[in-house]
């Protein structure tokens, strides 16, 4: 049985949601998202909660209902707050600039590279070490915020690299002479 499908998601005041069968829109200050749920589910609105229950007992239905009621609850945040992830950057003459719709890094080749920012996707550099990317969609930030780590990930030995304000990089030991 899940856990997380037991509770219902509450909907914070400025955030609109309506229901249908399994499509599910909400609309608030920061965008509007959509989720079609899969079969397995059932959603409803109920006096300002969405309740997501399994419609049977198989084991695709169970995987579901966690797996609907954790996506709608991060819709309903991304509308109402918004999500953001946290990047540094690491490197001597590593930097980063936002110039109009793309993100320019230097990250050690001999190339600068070009990122074109994601519609719904905000990137601010307050520092040329640190870049943070913010939007409506959870999926969208972790997924911009991981190409752009892809790009020079962080290395072992000295740490040189793209990572998460929140990551912590494991050092070896150089080699002995």
């Amino acid at each position: 049985m899940s856990r997380v499908g037991k509770h219902p998601v509450e909907v914070p005041n400025g955030v609109e949601v309506s229901v249908e069968d399994v499509l599910v829109r909400a609309k608030g200050g920061l965008g509007q998202l959509s989720y079609e749920a899969g079969d397995g589910v059932a959603i409803s609105l109920d006096d300002g909660k969405i309740v997501v229950k399994p419609l049977n007992e198989s084991k695709r239905a169970r995987a579901m209902w966690g797996t609907a009621r954790s996506r709608i609850q991060a819709m309903v945040t991304g509308v109402s707050t918004g999500f953001a992830k946290d990047l540094q950057i690491n490197g001597v003459g590593y930097r980063a600039a936002v110039q109009g719709g793309t993100l320019n890094l230097q990250l050690g080749y001999s190339h600068d590279i070009n990122y074109p920012i994601p519609e719904g996707i905000s990137i601010k550099c307050e520092r040329p070490t640190s870049l943070t990317i913010s939007g409506a969609d959870k999926q969208k930030v972790g997924q911009v915020a991981a190409e752009i780590r892809a790009f020079r990930p962080p290395e072992p030995y000295k740490g040189k690299g793209v990572k998460y304000a929140d990551e912590t990089i494991v050092r070896k030991e150089g080699k002995k002479k």
